[in-house]
This record gives structure tokens, C-alpha cells and sequence, in this order.
């Protein structure tokens, strides 16, 4: 009754907010028997309203929450307004340097973001999708990146960022996961699934493969046609790459349920009601519309960063290869790093090896072979020669991770070799001169 009587005084004391009524009755009775309907229906049109601007208010704070989740729940989210500096600077003074280094700022907490909300996802899918999930969203950015180099004819920046990305998850990403993992657990010995590291290392050995023959066939010169089969060998072997690939996955999806499952939850399948038991911060629609959103975001801000690389060159008397294989994955792996480092620290390496050398293993069998397939469509010549210098070292990390991952084991001291063997491909890449030119135009 106080419920009824609080919205009678409101409908009564609300003529102002409801468009004054005073005068404009709802209806006319036409006799006395029908004055308690009247008034009835004069009681509920009050609160109607007010339960619909309670929807809306609902409605209002739910979004506002949202946002409060999405962007000032992580101190990382302070990087966010370089990306609109970016902008500002680029309209304003138009350079380069300046632009390329804020935008490069910007697209860090994107990338982040973009990983949380893809983690928030794959609560609704089950481990083994919200694992492909967190691997295809997680190289969203560079994806993006990629294709606003092609469309601008960076043929080089494409083939370089890709193969950064590749360097950057297995020796930099995988190292400091088990390097953490290692100083947080000195006394214990972390394991991962052995088989499941080896199918991956094969993989990416295949896409090693890919990538070598079409370079030893152009500095051999032993093509048939000259300056054609390469081109024509590169797209045969991609598409070759693409089914593999997706026989990985349907793999995956049907034989390897609990790929994703660490070792110590398999054994101790008792333990699933533990403290260390996650929930999702939002709703599954919720967050559908934040990738959605930032997914927009990051290509904004990718062309900017791609029309300016040129310039942030010759600015910052930096080489573009160092820019294209080292800056730009860093920035573009940024959910990965995070997200592999917290799950080694939690003991979960089975997930830190799915995030690194997942994301590896996507890059070289679908990224790859995907921006060639695309290039193919629209008319430009990319192809799968990534050029003697940068071959041989996708060659050798392959080889230095693969044997790393052999006996199912980590600790700090191979994360620490790992981070070393990166810093070395760093290094490398500062003093090299990429012999074709940046606008490798049709």
C-alpha cells in the first residue's frame, strides 16, 4: 500500500513533468459508475511514466557502467587520449615523428582492450573457441595494420610487421611468460602439454617452409618464368597454407577439447570450485559491441600510423625494418604480452603457450597467406619472398623455440635466454638495410 499511495502522489504532483494535464482530462466520464475507472486510469498513467524513465535511467547507468569497466578499470587506459592527439597533431602541424609516436601510444591500450573484451567473450564459448578467439582477436590489430599498408603499396611493411609479430609472440612474449613464471614458482617445476607444442612448432616449421622456397627461388634464379614464378608459387603455396589451416582448427575443434585445459587442472579436476575461479565482467552482447567499437577505433588510428612511418623514419633516424619488425609488433602484441605473463604467474602454461605460440602458428598459416590471397584480389603483388635476412631469422627462432618446448618443461633461465635471443633480433634488424624500397608500388 505505501508502494501504491508513493506513485498516486507522484502521478498527482507530476502535471508540470508529464505536459500539464490540468484542463486535458484522459477521459470524460459519462456518469457517476464510471468515476472509479476514470480515476484508475488517471493513477496508472503517472506510473507508466515514471516506470518507463526508470527503464531509462537503467538503461543509462548500465552503459555508463559499462564504460567505467571498459576504460578506467586498468592504468594502462591512460595512454588512450594519444590516439585523439594523434589526430590533433597530424590536422594541426602534419608531423610525422610526431604522429607516428603518438599514435603508436594510442594503439597500446587499444590492443589491450581489444584482448579484454575478446577474454570476455570466450567466457560465453567454452576454452576451446574463446582459446581461437583470443588468437584471431589478439592479431586483429596487426591484421588491420597490414591491410592499410597494402592498400598504400608498403609491400615490405606488410611482410615485415607480420614477421615482427611471429618474432615478437615466440621470443619475446613466451620468454618473459616463462621467465615470470619461473621467479614466481622458483621451487616447482611448470609443465605444459607437450603434444600440443610440438603440433604447433610443425606448424609453424610448414609456414618456415612456405617462406623459404619462393626466396631460394628468386636468389638462385632458377625460375621457369622470370619474375613470375615466384609470384604464382607464393599464391599456390598460401592457399595451401589456408586449408592446413583450417583443418587445424577443425582439428581442434572436434579431437582436442581440452587443448586449452592447463595440466594441473586435468589432473585435479576436484579443484574446480577454487578461489582462482573467474567471472565475466559483462555480457556477452556487451561485449560484441566493444570489439565492434574498437575494432573501428584501432583502423582509425592504424592509417595514421601507416601514412607516417616514412616520415617518423627520417624523423627519428630510425631504419623502417627496425620500425615495421620491432616497434610495431610490440604494439600490436600488447594484449598477448599481458595476458601470457598473468597466466604463466597463475601457473596455467598451457594457456601462455596457446596465447604466445598460438598466435605465432595464426599469423604464419592464416595472417600471412591471407594478405597474399587478399593482395591477389585486389592487384598487388605481395608474395611469401620475405627476403634472405629475415627467412633465415624466422628460420632460426623456430628452431631455438621448438627446441626450447621439447621436454614439456619451463623456468626462468630459458624465458631469460628467449628475451636474450629477441634482444639479438633487435639489434640485428637496427643495423639492416632493407634492400627494396618502402613503396614497393605495382
Amino acid at each position: 500500500m505505501g508502494t501504491i499511495n508513493h506513485l498516486q502522489m507522484v502521478g498527482f504532483n507530476s502535471h508540470d513533468e508529464m505536459g500539464s494535464l490540468e484542463g486535458k482530462p484522459i477521459m470524460e466520464p459519462h456518469d457517476e459508475g464510471q468515476s472509479g475507472s476514470v480515476s484508475m486510469k488517471r493513477t496508472m498513467f503517472p506510473v507508466k511514466a515514471v516506470l518507463e524513465y526508470w527503464g531509462k535511467k537503467s538503461i543509462w547507468s548500465k552503459v555508463m557502467t559499462s564504460i567505467r569497466i571498459a576504460f578506467l578499470s586498468d592504468k594502462i587506459n591512460l595512454l588512450i587520449p594519444f590516439g585523439p592527439l594523434a589526430i590533433l597533431v597530424d590536422f594541426l602541424t602534419g608531423h610525422h615523428g610526431w604522429v607516428f609516436f603518438l599514435s603508436l601510444l594510442g594503439i597500446i591500450p587499444l590492443a589491450e582492450r581489444l584482448g579484454w573484451a575478446t577474454e570476455q567473450l570466450a567466457f560465453y564459448t567454452g576454452p576451446t573457441v574463446g582459446g581461437l578467439l583470443n588468437a584471431t582477436f589478439g592479431n586483429a590489430t596487426e591484421l588491420i595494420i597490414s591491410m592499410y599498408a597494402m592498400k598504400h603499396g608498403m609491400l615490405r611493411v606488410v611482410q615485415q610487421s607480420l614477421l615482427g609479430s611471429i618474432l615478437s609472440n615466440m621470443l619475446l612474449v613466451l620468454g618473459c611468460a616463462f621467465f615470470c613464471g619461473g621467479i614466481v614458482h622458483p621451487n616447482k617445476q611448470q609443465v605444459f602439454n607437450k603434444s600440443n607444442a610440438v603440433m604447433s612448432s610443425g606448424l609453424l616449421l610448414m609456414a618456415v617452409m612456405g617462406l623459404l622456397f619462393p626466396a631460394v627461388l628468386h636468389f638462385t634464379h632458377t625460375e621457369l618464368h622470370f619474375g613470375r614464378s615466384e609470384l604464382a608459387l607464393s599464391r599456390f603455396s598460401s592457399c595451401i597454407m589456408l586449408l592446413a589451416y583450417g583443418g587445424y582448427i577443425f582439428f581442434q575443434l572436434t579431437s582436442q577439447r581440452n587443448s586449452y585445459t592447463p595440466i594441473n587442472e586435468e589432473t585435479n579436476p576436484d579443484d574446480e570450485g577454487s578461489d582462482d575461479e573467474e567471472s565475466p565482467d559483462i555480457s556477452k552482447y556487451e561485449s560484441i559491441i566493444w570489439l565492434s567499437i574498437l575494432t573501428l577505433v584501432i583502423s582509425v588510428l592504424s592509417e595514421y600510423l601507416v601514412n607516417t612511418i616514412e616520415g617518423a623514419s627520417v624523423a627519428m633516424n630510425i631504419p623502417i625494418a627496425f620500425i615495421s619488425v620491432i616497434l610495431l609488433p610490440i604494439v600490436g602484441n600488447a594484449a598477448e604480452h599481458a595476458s601470457a605473463i598473468i597466466f604463466a604467474i597463475k601457473d596455467k602454461l598451457d594457456i601462455s603457450l596457446g596465447v604466445a605460440i598460438g598466435s605465432s602458428t595464426q599469423i604464419s598459416m592464416f595472417a600471412i597467406p591471407f594478405c597474399v590471397v587478399v593482395g591477389w584480389i585486389i592487384g598487388r603483388p605481395l608474395d611469401l619472398n620475405f627476403q634472405l635476412f629475415e627467412t633465415a631469422t624466422l628460420f632460426i627462432t623456430v628452431l631455438v623455440v621448438a627446441f626450447m618446448l621439447q621436454d614439456g618443461t619451463s623456468n626462468y633461465f630459458k624465458g631469460l635466454m628467449l628475451v636474450f635471443c629477441y634482444l639479438i633480433v633487435g639489434a640485428s634488424f637496427f643495423v639492416h638495410i632493407d634492400p627494396e624500397s618502402i613503396q614497393d608500388k605495382p
